[in-house]
């Protein structure tokens, strides 16, 4: 295993997947973390891969791109690419370029994800070689890094080129296995017995929960010794002090991720429609913000229409896609926010940012949700995919003010105690001296 000292930790380079034109809860995370990394003294790049990240804070990644998004895709499938001269490389890596071709969203069939992702996991034996090669030059004769530190495996086929000229590399694992759960055979399997192999050749990992420990533990065969816990943290500056809910305002339940199946907003709508038959209710309504690309806007429709077809038209509102300062906004007119996710969770950013704006959460108990209200107290968990369960615990809620008052007012007191992005930076620091000695 390489080693850095403690005083030589001067230069750490993250790699960060970038989601195309979505709001992407592992490149805000990566974004915040390098930002308090850099604050703490500590220089730190980061540096997308396949595409520019999109997040609603101050952007701190480099404006280059690796194994960009345009480029990979043509390498696997026109072999012509693979052989291209660097100008057309540079070309075709170009930020505003990928960005322009993202900006519509871009569905690439199961099939050719599948063979994309075994191909960039073999590194050098695989169809996009030449960009491991063009990233590992530049970090080993133009940047020098200390460690390097990728946002997922999946884009660890670089490693094996990185760690051969004595530079450590870990790992950061959130959401590794909800891309394979979609993935089809044979892919699935080649794709995890890549993954597991490669995390063989790793220095260490970093999640940010004991779940996902467990769970990646068992997945990747990896030691639990290997894996550092740091949880998720915020940068908390400006953050707006919760404004009082006026007694004539209708009550409201808020919905703040992606509108997707994985993301339970199916459930969410089913127990609303319910919730609305119940005593008391006329003025409780639905406010829905959140990214779907091509992929989930059939979904996202049809879950709207049947709001619709229930005669709830008036009930709900759907912001679509939210920046910085209309989230704040969101944040501030809901009673609560409920996101029933369907896969257990990694991380759960939007339940974080809620109870940082001293907003109650709704979650379901699996993934990392309950050891997160466990430590901040925030909120309140719900058996996973019970929609009449669901419906009533949002009832019984609304009902009480106080309560959700005093769920809001721990939430965020905890949240600005020991979940701010310093703490997480410094974390970060510590998990990083225990991997590399």
């Amino acid at each position: 295993m390489t080693s850095v000292e403690q005083n030589n930790l001067d230069r750490i380079v993250y790699l960060t997947s970038g989601a195309a034109n979505m709001y992407c809860g592992s490149c805000l995370h990566d974004n915040t973390l390098a930002r308090a990394l850099n604050a703490a003294g500590v220089e730190t790049l980061l540096v997308p891969t396949y595409t520019p990240i999109r997040t609603d804070e101050e952007d701190v990644s480099i404006d280059q791109v690796f194994f960009g998004g345009i480029n990979v895709f043509l390498q696997q499938k026109i072999p012509l690419f693979r052989h291209i001269p660097k100008f057309i490389d540079r070309m075709l890596d170009a930020p505003w370029l990928i960005r322009r071709a993202t900006a519509r969203g871009i569905e690439i069939s199961p099939q050719a994800l599948g063979a994309l992702a075994v191909s960039m996991l073999k590194g050098t034996a695989g169809n996009q070689r030449k960009e491991v090669r063009r990233l590992t030059k530049w970090l080993v004769n133009d940047i020098k890094p200390s460690v390097v530190i990728l946002s997922n495996l999946l884009i660890g086929g670089c490693i094996r080129s990185i760690r051969q000229h004595d530079i450590p590399v870990i790992v950061t694992l959130q959401g590794d296995d909800i891309f394979l759960q979609d993935l089809r055979e044979p892919y699935k399997s080649q794709t995890l017995r890549l993954m597991r192999n490669l995390a063989k050749e790793v220095d260490g990992f970093i999640v940010q929960s004991k779940f996902y420990q467990e769970a990646m533990s068992d997945l990747f065969g990896i030691p639990k010794s290997k894996i550092q816990v740091v949880p998720l943290g915020l940068n908390l500056e400006g953050l707006l002090e919760p404004q009082p809910r006026s007694t004539t305002s209708p009550r409201t339940i808020g919905y703040l991720a992606r509108m997707s199946k994985e993301k339970g907003l199916h459930i969410l709508v089913d127990a609303f429609i319910q919730l609305k038959q119940l005593p008391d209710t006329e003025d409780i309504q639905l406010l829905l913000a959140g990214w779907r690309g091509t992929t989930n806007q059939e979904y996202a429709a049809a879950e709207l229409g049947k709001l619709d077809a229930a005669g709830l038209g008036n009930d709900y509102n759907d912001l679509g896609t939210v920046d910085h300062t209309q989230k704040q906004q969101l944040l501030n007119n809901i009673d609560l926010l409920c996101v029933p996710t369907v896969y257990q969770e990694p991380k759960g950013l939007f339940a974080l940012e809620a109870m940082a704006a001293g907003v109650p959460v709704v979650v379901p108990e699996h993934g990392a949700f309950p050891e997160m209200l466990a430590d901040l107290e925030g909120g309140i968990l719900f058996e996973p995919g019970n929609i009449t369960a669901l419906a009533q615990l949002l009832h019984g809620l609304l009902e009480n003010q106080i309560s959700l008052a005093e769920y809001g007012n721990l939430g965020r007191r905890n949240v600005s105690a020991r979940r701010d992005a310093n703490t997480m930076a410094s974390n970060t620091i510590a998990a990083i001296y225990k991997l590399l000695h």
